[in-house]
Protein backbone atom coordinates (compact mmCIF):
# COMPACT_ATOMS: atom_id res chain seq x y z
CA UNK A 1 0.00 0.00 0.00
CA UNK A 2 1.26 3.47 -0.88
CA UNK A 3 0.73 6.72 0.96
CA UNK A 4 -0.16 9.12 -1.86
CA UNK A 5 -0.43 12.92 -1.89
CA UNK A 6 -2.56 14.39 -4.68
CA UNK A 7 -2.06 18.13 -5.26
CA UNK A 8 -4.79 19.08 -7.73
CA UNK A 9 -7.12 22.10 -7.81
CA UNK A 10 -9.72 20.55 -10.13
CA UNK A 11 -12.04 18.57 -7.87
CA UNK A 12 -13.28 16.30 -10.65
CA UNK A 13 -9.75 15.18 -11.49
CA UNK A 14 -8.87 14.81 -7.80
CA UNK A 15 -11.91 12.58 -7.16
CA UNK A 16 -11.14 10.49 -10.25
CA UNK A 17 -7.55 9.92 -9.14
CA UNK A 18 -8.37 9.45 -5.47
CA UNK A 19 -11.17 6.94 -6.12
CA UNK A 20 -9.00 4.88 -8.42
CA UNK A 21 -6.04 4.79 -6.03
CA UNK A 22 -8.21 3.91 -3.05
CA UNK A 23 -9.79 1.05 -5.03
CA UNK A 24 -6.25 -0.27 -5.52
CA UNK A 25 -5.78 -0.21 -1.74
CA UNK A 26 -3.72 2.96 -1.39
CA UNK A 27 -4.14 5.78 1.14
CA UNK A 28 -4.78 9.17 -0.47
CA UNK A 29 -4.59 12.75 0.85
CA UNK A 30 -5.77 15.60 -1.37
CA UNK A 31 -4.67 19.27 -1.36
CA UNK A 32 -6.35 21.85 -3.59
CA UNK A 33 -3.64 24.54 -3.75
CA UNK A 34 0.11 24.87 -3.91
CA UNK A 35 0.65 26.39 -0.47
CA UNK A 36 -1.12 23.58 1.39
CA UNK A 37 0.32 20.97 -0.97
CA UNK A 38 3.90 22.16 -0.47
CA UNK A 39 3.49 22.15 3.32
CA UNK A 40 2.17 18.57 3.36
CA UNK A 41 4.78 17.41 0.83
CA UNK A 42 7.67 18.81 2.88
CA UNK A 43 6.48 18.02 6.39
CA UNK A 44 5.26 14.45 5.87
CA UNK A 45 6.53 11.22 4.33
CA UNK A 46 4.93 10.00 1.09
CA UNK A 47 5.46 7.06 -1.22
CA UNK A 48 4.41 9.06 -4.28
CA UNK A 49 3.02 12.49 -5.18
CA UNK A 50 0.62 13.31 -8.01
CA UNK A 51 1.19 16.98 -8.78
CA UNK A 52 -0.80 19.29 -11.02
CA UNK A 53 1.49 21.54 -13.07
CA UNK A 54 -0.79 24.60 -12.94
CA UNK A 55 -2.14 25.54 -9.53
CA UNK A 56 -3.90 28.71 -8.33
CA UNK A 57 -1.93 31.28 -6.34
CA UNK A 58 1.77 32.00 -6.14
CA UNK A 59 2.97 28.40 -5.67
CA UNK A 60 2.64 26.30 -8.80
CA UNK A 61 3.73 22.75 -9.51
CA UNK A 62 7.22 23.66 -10.70
CA UNK A 63 7.86 25.69 -7.54
CA UNK A 64 6.79 22.74 -5.39
CA UNK A 65 9.07 20.41 -7.33
CA UNK A 66 12.06 22.74 -7.11
CA UNK A 67 11.61 23.19 -3.37
CA UNK A 68 11.28 19.46 -2.73
CA UNK A 69 14.42 18.64 -4.68
CA UNK A 70 16.46 21.44 -3.14
CA UNK A 71 15.49 20.14 0.30
CA UNK A 72 16.77 16.72 -0.69
CA UNK A 73 13.31 15.13 -0.86
CA UNK A 74 13.46 12.23 -3.32
CA UNK A 75 9.76 11.36 -3.22
CA UNK A 76 8.73 10.20 -6.72
CA UNK A 77 6.49 12.80 -8.39
CA UNK A 78 4.17 12.38 -11.36
CA UNK A 79 3.38 15.75 -12.94
CA UNK A 80 -0.08 16.24 -14.45
CA UNK A 81 -0.73 19.04 -16.91
CA UNK A 82 -2.97 20.23 -19.71
CA UNK A 83 0.21 21.69 -21.26
CA UNK A 84 1.28 19.05 -23.75
CA UNK A 85 4.03 20.91 -25.61
CA UNK A 86 7.41 19.18 -25.58
CA UNK A 87 9.07 22.24 -23.98
CA UNK A 88 6.59 22.12 -21.09
CA UNK A 89 7.23 18.44 -20.50
CA UNK A 90 10.96 19.06 -20.51
CA UNK A 91 10.50 21.87 -17.95
CA UNK A 92 8.52 19.56 -15.69
CA UNK A 93 11.13 16.82 -15.86
CA UNK A 94 14.07 19.19 -15.42
CA UNK A 95 12.41 20.71 -12.36
CA UNK A 96 12.55 17.31 -10.71
CA UNK A 97 9.52 15.41 -11.94
CA UNK A 98 9.93 11.65 -12.36
CA UNK A 99 7.27 11.44 -15.08
CA UNK A 100 4.87 13.75 -16.93
CA UNK A 101 1.31 12.88 -17.95
CA UNK A 102 -0.90 15.19 -19.99
CA UNK A 103 -4.63 15.68 -19.45
CA UNK A 104 -6.99 14.08 -20.29
CA UNK A 105 -5.63 10.69 -19.28
CA UNK A 106 -6.83 7.17 -18.55
CA UNK A 107 -6.53 6.08 -14.93
CA UNK A 108 -4.96 2.79 -16.02
CA UNK A 109 -2.07 4.73 -17.57
CA UNK A 110 -1.68 6.93 -14.49
CA UNK A 111 -1.61 3.86 -12.24
CA UNK A 112 0.99 2.16 -14.43
CA UNK A 113 3.21 5.24 -14.46
CA UNK A 114 2.95 5.60 -10.68
CA UNK A 115 3.90 1.97 -10.21
CA UNK A 116 6.95 2.48 -12.44
CA UNK A 117 8.28 5.55 -10.63
CA UNK A 118 7.65 4.07 -7.18
CA UNK A 119 9.51 0.92 -8.22
CA UNK A 120 12.46 2.97 -9.51
CA UNK A 121 12.57 5.04 -6.33
CA UNK A 122 12.53 2.00 -4.05
CA UNK A 123 15.55 0.51 -5.82
CA UNK A 124 17.68 3.66 -5.52
CA UNK A 125 19.13 4.69 -2.13
CA UNK A 126 18.19 8.20 -1.00
CA UNK A 127 21.05 10.68 -1.27
CA UNK A 128 21.57 12.35 2.10
CA UNK A 129 25.04 13.84 1.66
CA UNK A 130 27.04 15.35 -1.18
CA UNK A 131 30.81 15.73 -1.21
CA UNK A 132 33.26 17.36 -3.60
CA UNK A 133 36.93 17.33 -2.53
CA UNK A 134 36.85 18.32 1.16
CA UNK A 135 33.50 20.14 0.90
CA UNK A 136 30.58 18.21 2.39
CA UNK A 137 26.89 19.08 2.61
CA UNK A 138 24.22 17.19 4.55
CA UNK A 139 20.87 17.58 2.81
CA UNK A 140 18.92 16.33 5.82
CA UNK A 141 20.47 18.40 8.62
CA UNK A 142 21.45 21.25 6.25
CA UNK A 143 24.95 21.22 7.69
CA UNK A 144 27.93 22.30 5.56
CA UNK A 145 31.62 21.88 6.27
CA UNK A 146 34.91 22.21 4.45
CA UNK A 147 38.08 20.50 5.60
CA UNK A 148 36.17 19.64 8.76
CA UNK A 149 35.31 23.28 9.50
CA UNK A 150 31.56 24.14 9.69
CA UNK A 151 30.34 26.84 7.32
CA UNK A 152 27.40 29.09 8.23
CA UNK A 153 25.19 29.58 5.18
CA UNK A 154 21.99 31.54 4.75
CA UNK A 155 19.01 29.52 3.40
CA UNK A 156 19.41 30.84 -0.16
CA UNK A 157 23.15 30.21 -0.07
CA UNK A 158 22.45 26.64 1.05
CA UNK A 159 20.01 26.10 -1.84
CA UNK A 160 22.52 27.54 -4.29
CA UNK A 161 25.36 25.35 -3.00
CA UNK A 162 23.17 22.24 -2.94
CA UNK A 163 22.16 22.84 -6.56
CA UNK A 164 25.77 23.40 -7.63
CA UNK A 165 26.94 20.25 -5.83
CA UNK A 166 24.06 18.19 -7.22
CA UNK A 167 25.34 19.11 -10.67
CA UNK A 168 29.09 18.86 -10.02
CA UNK A 169 31.12 19.44 -13.16
CA UNK A 170 28.14 20.78 -15.14
CA UNK A 171 27.97 24.36 -16.32
CA UNK A 172 24.79 25.93 -14.89
CA UNK A 173 23.38 28.90 -16.77
CA UNK A 174 21.77 31.93 -15.19
CA UNK A 175 18.38 30.68 -16.34
CA UNK A 176 18.91 27.31 -14.66
CA UNK A 177 19.97 28.99 -11.41
CA UNK A 178 17.08 31.47 -11.44
CA UNK A 179 14.50 28.71 -12.03
CA UNK A 180 15.93 26.16 -9.61
CA UNK A 181 17.25 28.30 -6.74
CA UNK A 182 15.08 31.44 -6.89
CA UNK A 183 11.95 29.89 -8.47
CA UNK A 184 11.93 32.66 -11.08
CA UNK A 185 10.43 31.86 -14.46
CA UNK A 186 11.91 35.08 -15.88
CA UNK A 187 15.15 37.04 -15.67
CA UNK A 188 14.68 39.93 -13.20
CA UNK A 189 17.65 41.72 -14.82
CA UNK A 190 19.48 42.09 -11.51
CA UNK A 191 22.85 40.91 -10.25
CA UNK A 192 21.27 38.67 -7.59
CA UNK A 193 23.14 35.58 -8.86
CA UNK A 194 26.51 37.34 -8.92
CA UNK A 195 25.99 38.67 -5.39
CA UNK A 196 25.15 35.24 -3.97
CA UNK A 197 27.95 33.50 -5.88
CA UNK A 198 30.44 36.02 -4.46
CA UNK A 199 29.12 35.49 -0.92
CA UNK A 200 29.30 31.74 -1.36
CA UNK A 201 32.85 31.92 -2.68
CA UNK A 202 33.98 33.87 0.38
CA UNK A 203 32.59 31.16 2.65
CA UNK A 204 33.42 28.05 0.62
CA UNK A 205 36.70 28.94 -1.13
CA UNK A 206 38.37 31.69 0.89
CA UNK A 207 41.26 30.19 2.86
CA UNK A 208 40.82 26.76 1.27
CA UNK A 209 42.42 24.99 -1.68
CA UNK A 210 41.55 24.20 -4.35
CA UNK A 211 38.89 26.75 -5.36
CA UNK A 212 35.67 24.87 -6.13
CA UNK A 213 33.28 27.50 -7.53
CA UNK A 214 34.22 28.62 -11.04
CA UNK A 215 32.87 31.17 -13.49
CA UNK A 216 32.59 30.03 -17.09
CA UNK A 217 32.64 33.29 -18.99
CA UNK A 218 29.60 33.78 -21.19
CA UNK A 219 28.00 30.54 -19.99
CA UNK A 220 27.45 30.43 -16.22
CA UNK A 221 28.96 28.74 -13.19
CA UNK A 222 30.05 25.31 -12.13
CA UNK A 223 31.36 23.59 -9.03
CA UNK A 224 34.35 21.32 -9.56
CA UNK A 225 37.60 20.35 -7.85
CA UNK A 226 39.42 21.12 -11.11
CA UNK A 227 39.17 24.41 -13.06
CA UNK A 228 37.19 24.26 -16.33
CA UNK A 229 39.28 23.72 -19.42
Amino acid sequence: MWRCLVIEDELEHARYIGTGLRELGHAVVHCRDGVAGLARAVEESWDVIVLDRMLPGDVDGLAILATLRQLGKKTPVLVLSALSAVDERIRGLKAGGDDYLTKPFAFSELAARLEAIVRRASSAPEVRQLQVADLRIDLMTRGVERAGQPLALQPREFRLLAFLMSNTGQVLTRTMLLESVWDYQFDPQTNVIDVHINRLRKKVDHGFSPALIHTVRGSGYLLSATPPG
